[in-house]
């Protein structure tokens, strides 16, 4: 029997159990400790984790994390229910005294692309020496933006999801595994 949860007004089937998501995950924070091998006390790697999605799988990376890092956070929001707005708002900026900095975002999910674009322009703005992008989860059927995806644990078809930080108005980011909208 397949298992669903109900969330609000809607039903959503399993999708990505959560043992696939660790192992994504372990091969993504395995070829960031290979790529910031480098990193030292003096001149740490800033972690941006994007709220509120990418707080689980910020916090499952520093677990596996092997490098000096700063651990920072900020929001930026296009999102009303099941759909984007199209419309960037930021609701918690990005931190100060980036310039010079090497910047690593972390991102639940990436579809659209906007919210990564207004995110690094303003890593452009603030003159950090590289911003690289890590993201859970990359849809990318609909993503057509220039800035590239340095890392990318799970390609997902463009479907509606919640779990693993991902929720539908608030609710859902808690659950362990990640659930598709049954349609």
């Amino acid at each position: 029997m397949e298992h669903k949860i109900r969330l609000h007004d809607k039903t959503f089937k399993m999708f990505i159990p959560n043992e696939d998501i660790e192992k994504a995950i372990d091969a993504v924070a395995e070829r960031l400790n290979r790529d910031y091998a480098g990193a030292t006390d003096e001149d740490p790697v800033v972690m941006i984790c994007t709220l509120n999605g990418a707080i689980i799988y910020a916090a499952e990376l520093l677990k596996r994390i092997q490098f000096p890092l700063v651990l920072k956070a900020c929001k930026l929001s296009s999102y009303v229910g099941t759909a984007s707005t199209g419309v960037i708002k930021t609701e918690v900026p990005l931190p100060s005294h980036l310039e010079g900095k090497r910047v690593l975002v972390v991102e639940d999910i990436v579809d659209t692309g906007n919210t990564i674009v207004a995110m690094m322009q303003q890593l452009k703005e603030h003159k950090v020496k590289d911003a690289r992008v890590c993201t859970l989860l990359l849809k990318s059927e609909v993503y057509d933006k220039d800035v590239k995806l340095d890392y990318v644990a799970m390609d997902i078809p463009n479907r509606f999801i919640v779990g693993f930080g991902l929720d539908y108005d608030e609710l859902g980011r808690n659950i362990k595994d990640i659930y598709v909208l049954d349609e």
